[in-house]
């Protein structure tokens, strides 16, 4: 179980062979990819930041309660950082399960529980030549990510 915060684009292949198990009988992945659009505005590129350290141990609580509620083989899950273009990916979701069932709703939760609980800011930049912050409110009561004090 690996949950990682990346500063280079995700390579999808190379994390789900790594998830290879001959006791699984499914596989699930989720990709998010940047689109040109968001709430009525044209959007040019994302812009993430992360306060890493608790990213991350806040993404392993996440894996081991997806484990131990649909009894998981495997599970890995990577956020980038940094400037992304549209198109790109910007974050990845992998579950080995002996079922699908548990499989399709491990990757559901994973993914869920990660947008509501991972202090990961997104700033979107929109065509206008403005930007905003997203969905901000819900990490840890922090507005801004200059507000989480350094590691």
């Amino acid at each position: 179980m690996t949950f990682r915060i990346s500063t280079t684009p995700i390579e999808a292949a190379s994390l789900q062979r790594a998830l290879g198990d001959e006791r699984a009988g499914a596989c699930v992945t989720f990709e998010g990819w940047v689109r040109n659009w968001n709430e009525g505005q044209p959007v040019l590129s994302l812009e993430y930041e992360a306060y890493t350290p608790l990213a991350e141990k806040e993404g392993e609580r996440i894996l081991a309660e997806a484990q131990q509620r649909f009894a998981l083989l495997g599970a890995v899950c990577v956020h980038r950082v940094g400037l992304l273009q549209l198109g790109e990916m910007a974050v990845w979701v992998g579950v080995t399960a002996e079922h699908r069932g548990a499989a399709f709703e491990a990757c559901r939760y994973i993914i869920d529980e990660a947008k509501a609980r991972v202090p990961i800011w997104k700033k979107e930049h929109y065509a206008s030549g403005a930007t905003a912050w997203i969905n901000c409110a819900t990490r840890g009561g922090h507005s801004d990510p200059a507000a989480i004090p350094p590691a």
